[in-house]
Parts: C-alpha cells; structure tokens; sequence
C-alpha cells in the first residue's frame, strides 16, 4: 500500500485556523463569570450603601436598575477587554482571541453588537453557542451577526 501524500499547506490555510470547539468557549465564559461575579459585588455594595444597608425589594425599581448597571459593567469589561487586546481574562489560559472578519481588531461597534446577541444567546439558555455545532463556519450567534471571529492562538514556541 502506498503511503498517503498530502499536499503542502498553503499560506491561507495558516492564517485561518478553525474556530475554536465550543468546549473552549464555555470554559472561557466560566472562567469570565469570576471577574463579572466581581463587579457585580461591587456594584451590590454601592446600591446596598446608597440604600442604608437595607435590601433591595424584590423586583422593585431599584433591584431592576442595579441589574442594569451589573449588565452595563460586564459589557464594559467585555467590550473594552475585546478591543483592547482581544481577550478577557478568561480567553488567555485558552488562548482565545477576538478579531474582526478580516482578521484586523474588531471595531467597537461589532464588540458591542456581539456582547448584545451574545447576551440574548445566553437568556436563551445557550442556543446561539450551541449553533455553533451546526453552523457550516462553526460559528456562534453573536460571531454571525457582530461580524467577529473568535481564534484560538497557536502555543507559543509553534
């Protein structure tokens, strides 16, 4: 039997690798939700001060507004981390990168639009991950839709 030959790798096959497993995307936003758990203690603690250290009544007016204010601090920590670098803290122990479409940083609208449906994805108990698996590119909801890649890195020394 003859051995297989495979043709050489061209030089877009290196710059487009697959988009990462789901597995790395779910354990990246666990390892997120420390950070965002954070903030959001954070935020509670100022409400909670503000409110003369008494709770907060459910569903009241209040309550609703520091959920806001918790959605609005996860959204700059994603956004600004996102186009910053490219990474949360999450993303780096699984050397996950986004990038726009072309490759380039992602704008500051498309981080935005992808933490939007990216967060509607959530509420909808995952499914726009979850698409990923069926999706020809192997891509989520909010990659689609914000126009963004989420990568994953070679290790370094590769």
């Amino acid at each position: 039997m003859a051995p297989t030959v495979r043709p050489p790798a061209t030089a877009a096959d290196a710059s487009t690798p697959a988009p990462p497993l789901i597995g790395w995307r779910w354990l990246a936003l666990f390892y997120d939700l420390w950070p965002a758990a954070a903030l959001w203690m954070a935020a509670s603690a100022v409400f909670l001060t503000a409110h003369g250290q008494q709770p907060l009544a459910a569903f009241s007016g209040l309550q609703w507004v520091l959920w806001v204010v918790c959605w609005l601090l996860t959204g700059a920590y994603a956004t600004v981390s996102w186009r910053r670098g490219g990474q949360t803290l999450g993303m780096r122990p699984w050397r996950l990168r986004v990038v726009a479409a072309d490759g380039a940083a992602p704008t500051w609208r498309a981080v935005q639009l992808r933490y939007l449906v990216g967060t509607a994805s959530l509420l909808a108990g995952g499914l726009g991950f979850w698409w990923a698996w069926i999706d020809r590119d192997r891509l989520t909801w909010h990659d689609r839709v914000s126009g963004t890649r989420l990568r994953r890195e070679q290790k370094a020394g590769r």
